[in-house]
C-alpha cells in the first residue's frame, strides 16, 4: 500500500469517526450538553438557522441549559423550534430567556438511547468496511492491471485489514464511553 491510499484511507475513517462522536453528542444523557441543540434549526427571517447562530447558549447547572436569544422577537421561534425537535424537554420561557431542564433518566429511557448509541455505532462500523472494501478492490484492479505484484496485494491487504480493525475498536471504545455516561445516575 502506497503512502498516499494510507493518508486517503486514514482520512476517511477519521471522518467516519468524527461522524460518530457529532452523531453521539447529539443523544442527550442525564447531563445538559449544548451539543442536542445542534440539529435544531429555527425558521429565522425564511431561513433554517441553528440555534447557536442567533442565541447564546449556556449551561449554569449540570441538569440545565440556558438560551438567550440576540433578537428577542426570536424567542418564540426557537422555543416552537425546540417543542417540535424530536429532544422531548418542553422550554420554560420567561420572555428573555429559554431553560431547557433535563429530567433524570428514566430506566426504560437509558436503554431506548443505548438502543440509539448502538445503531449509531453500528452504521460507523459498516461505513469503515465500506471504505475497506472500496479499497480492496481498487488493489484487486490494480494487481489486474500488473500494477502492483502478488506480494504487494497481499501486503496492503494486511494493512487494510489492520487500519479497518483498529478504527473499528476505536468505534468499540466510543460507544462503551457514551454506554457508560447513558448509565451514569
Amino acid at each position: 500500500m502506497n503512502p498516499t491510499d494510507k493518508t486517503e484511507i486514514d482520512a476517511r475513517m477519521n471522518k467516519t469517526v468524527d461522524a460518530l462522536k457529532s452523531e453521539f453528542a447529539t443523544v442527550r444523557a442525564g447531563r445538559a450538553n449544548p451539543a442536542v441543540l445542534d440539529q435544531i434549526s429555527v425558521d429565522y427571517y425564511g431561513q433554517p438557522t441553528p440555534i447557536a447562530q442567533i442565541a447564546t447558549i449556556s449551561v449554569p447547572d449540570p441538569r440545565i441549559i440556558s438560551i438567550q436569544p440576540w433578537d428577542n422577537s426570536s424567542l418564540k421561534l426557537i422555543e416552537k423550534a425546540i417543542q417540535t425537535s424530536e429532544l422531548g424537554i418542553n422550554p420554560a420561557n420567561d420572555g428573555k430567556i429559554i431553560r431547557l431542564a433535563f429530567p433524570q433518566l428514566t430506566e426504560e429511557r437509558r436503554k431506548e438511547l443505548v438502543k440509539q448509541v448502538k445503531t449509531y455505532s453500528e452504521e460507523g462500523k459498516v461505513a469503515i468496511r465500506n471504505i475497506r472494501r472500496d479499497y480492496a478492490e481498487k488493489f484487486k484492479a490494480q494487481k489486474k492491471k500488473s500494477e502492483i505484484t502478488e506480494d504487494d496485494l497481499k501486503d496492503s491487504e494486511k494493512d487494510l485489514q489492520k487500519m479497518t480493525d483498529d478504527f473499528i475498536k476505536k468505534i468499540d471504545e466510543l460507544t462503551a464511553g457514551k454506554e457508560k455516561e447513558l448509565y451514569e445516575i
